[in-house]
């Protein structure tokens, strides 16, 4: 296969230079008229007199900020899988399926061909940062190898499926990128994960695969698939980029370090969504991710402590503050107009805008990549405490990865009963319910693939109260933290209950 890396490099620092000349506010404001004029006719845009907005505060005071549940609620749901000029011109054949909201199991973000090719943009661009930074690399020299999701797409109606983003992108892919791609669609597209695994560990030592994309733990997994498949034996000896995202790399770094060693690849961390690919890290390890401006997405920025105030403020890269927790709001090219994804992000630059993603609006845990978020989990050990007739006084859940098990680990929960409990049922039913209610729980926890059984650790009376007292936090003004999504703090907080 001829390496057209060399080509790739000459873009590469064209559009290295197009970026360095950005000017953010004009940039954002740009892409804000081409998406209020290109939705101007849809029901959603009639509605909130799109042909009548002129500036950023227009904008912002003619449309509310807004949740999935204001979206499907208010807009999608009655005619849902037919979406026809609703929130985005035309027919939207495509619906991404993704697990973490209060309204159930699951969400239908509208994919739309103009978000398809939003996440091209943005798929390219993640090269382009790449060569700027190693402008020796040959990243064309062999395949891509996107590690996706385990579900094929469903036909909802003729012609309109929904499925996994990384299904839909397969299913989208440009023609010119396939002799590039692997695995093949039939490999890519398996529902069954354990079978998906199996064929990767097997078939991947005679793919030469340059660039990798995936969840770090799933990788972990399959590296040590392919190390039982062959000992000795290095995968992927070529690769020269890696790319993650999705969940804390701090929790895997240290695991990446001999592999990455071995095969001299460079790594690279992303900030996609089901609702738009936000940003790319453009520098080094730890120096924020650049925020991506000119891919049909209009960013907006609510400081964490106004979030569910009558009025909040809302900034966007015109005035936005270095230091400031802020909840993230897209308006994009998928037909979504100030839409609260529920992540939060820290700016440490504004020209060019870059961020840290700090968290979530509402308690999360997805050291895995199972979105676990905190009413699922109140639930789940509510609803398990019921079946035993039991009441939980405190409880703390937090993600412990196994040293024996490449990328695998579980969620370890302390509890502290009312009265005596049976520690090993609570445990089963706790895996059993949010199996039931999280589509990326099930998945993570189908075969052992991916997460480990959750284990529940009883504490006697008073756990909690001595171990709160410990850090100093006393009193009816602190709450015990119910979520340890950091598994180094979470570390720490078992150590200190085994000597309590």
């Amino acid at each position: 296969m001829i390496d057209p890396s060399p080509l790739l490099g000459i873009f590469a620092r064209r559009r290295a230079r197009q970026l360095a000349k950005q000017s953010p506010a004009q940039v954002q404001e740009a892409q804000l008229r081409k998406l209020l004029s290109w939705a101007s006719d849809t029901d959603y845009g009639r509605a909130h007199c799109f042909g009548r907005i002129r500036t950023v505060e227009d904008f912002q005071h003619a449309v509310p900020l807004g949740s999935y549940e204001d979206f499907w609620n208010g807009w999608w749901r009655d005619r849902f899988p037919h979406h026809h000029n609703i929130t985005s011109p035309g027919t939207t054949r495509h619906f991404a399926v993704t697990s973490g909201t209060t309204s159930g199991a699951t969400k239908y973000i509208p994919v739309t061909k103009e978000m398809v090719a939003s996440n091209k943009r943005a798929a390219i661009d993640v090269v382009v940062h790449h060569l700027t930074n190693n402008p020796a690399s040959r990243p064309l020299s062999g395949k891509t190898f996107m590690m996706g999701g385990s579900t094929d797409l469903i036909e909802e109606a003729p012609g309109v499926f929904s499925g996994d983003l990384s299904g839909i992108a397969v299913k989208t892919q440009s023609a010119w990128t396939r002799p590039f791609a692997w695995p093949r669609e039939e490999t890519a597209l398996l529902s069954d994960w354990e079978e998906k695994l199996r064929r990767f560990a097997h078939d991947g030592f005679e793919q030469n695969i340059a660039i990798w994309t995936g969840v770090p733990s799933w990788m972990l997994i399959l590296l040590e698939r392919m190390q039982q498949e062959q000992p000795g034996r290095q995968p992927f000896p070529n690769l020269q980029l890696l790319i993650h995202g999705g969940v804390a790399w701090d929790l895997y770094r240290d695991r990446f370090a001999p592999f990455l060693a071995e095969t001299g690849a460079a790594t690279r961390e992303v900030y996609p969504a089901s609702e738009g690919f936000i940003a790319i890290a453009d520098r080094g390890e730890g120096e924020g991710l650049r925020l991506n401006l000119d891919h049909g997405i209009f960013h907006e920025f609510v400081p964490l402590e106004e979030l569910g105030s009558d009025r909040p403020t809302r900034h966007w890269v015109g005035n936005l503050e270095t230091g400031v927790d802020y909840a993230i709001a897209l308006s994009s090219c998928s037909g979504l107009y100030a839409y609260l994804i529920g992540d939060t992000v820290r700016f440490v630059d504004r020209d060019p805008p870059r961020l840290l993603i700090t968290g979530r609006t509402s308690y999360m845990l997805s050291a895995f990549g199972e979105h676990l978020i905190g009413s699922e989990i109140d639930r789940a050990i509510n609803e398990a405490a019921r079946l035993q007739d039991i009441r939980i006084v405190e409880y703390s859940v937090g993600p412990v990865l196994s040293g024996e098990s490449g990328g695998r680990g579980g969620h370890v929960w302390l509890v502290e009963p009312e009265k005596g409990a049976d520690a090993a049922r609570l445990a089963r039913d706790i895996d059993r319910i949010l199996c039931e209610i999280n589509d990326d729980y099930r998945a993570h926890r189908s075969d052992g693939t991916g997460m480990d059984a959750p284990e529940v650790r009883l504490q006697g009376p008073g756990a909690f109260e001595r171990w709160m007292a410990l850090k100093g936090k006393s009193g009816g003004q602190h709450k015990v933290p119910r979520v340890i999504a950091d598994a180094a703090k979470f570390g720490t907080m078992l150590s200190e209950f085994d000597g309590l």
